[in-house]
């Protein structure tokens, strides 16, 4: 479906049963907090998200531009460190103290997922903790509101 002209992708929502997508959107953990901005598809397609202020998309979303083009969000590899510990208290605690310096950070139950730092991944070793260097998928917690706005639908 590649072409020139710019497909302007105003909503998400859920993925429409018996419907497929057109086109796959890969974007970073900073890209999906951007509500207004320009992207390229995967195939080179030109988009425009115009996307209700403060939206924060998740992989998997899906964005339908008004003349009813489907496009899913793709979480894209990145670099992250991922972090693990021998106790899951550890873990809770490297949690704590991240959440203090309001880090985006993707929790789990095995390990904690953040953006390359180098002063955080010293803190972390020191208190014991195993700082891996990786390129993968990065999805951090969506906050206390989940980055969603009245009115919209869940994924």
């Amino acid at each position: 479906m590649p072409s020139s002209t710019l497909i302007t992708l105003t909503q998400r929502l859920p993925l429409p049963p018996n419907q497929t997508v057109s086109l796959l959107l890969a974007l970073t953990a900073e890209d999906r907090t951007r509500s207004r901005h320009r992207f390229t598809t995967e195939d080179g397609q030109p988009v425009f998200l115009q996307l209700p202020r403060g939206t924060v998309l998740q992989d998997r979303d899906v964005l339908r531009s008004e003349d009813g083009v489907l496009v899913q969000v793709v979480a894209k590899p990145e670099p992250v460190l991922t972090v693990t510990a021998n106790f899951p208290l550890q873990l809770l605690q490297a949690a704590y103290h991240l959440g203090n310096r309001h880090v985006p950070l993707e929790i789990t139950a095995n390990y904690l997922r953040l953006a390359p730092d180098p002063v955080l991944q010293d803190l972390l070793q020191h208190r014991g903790l195993s700082v891996r260097a990786e390129v993968c998928p990065f999805q951090p917690e969506a906050g206390a509101y989940g980055g969603h706005h009245h009115g919209e639908s869940e994924p």
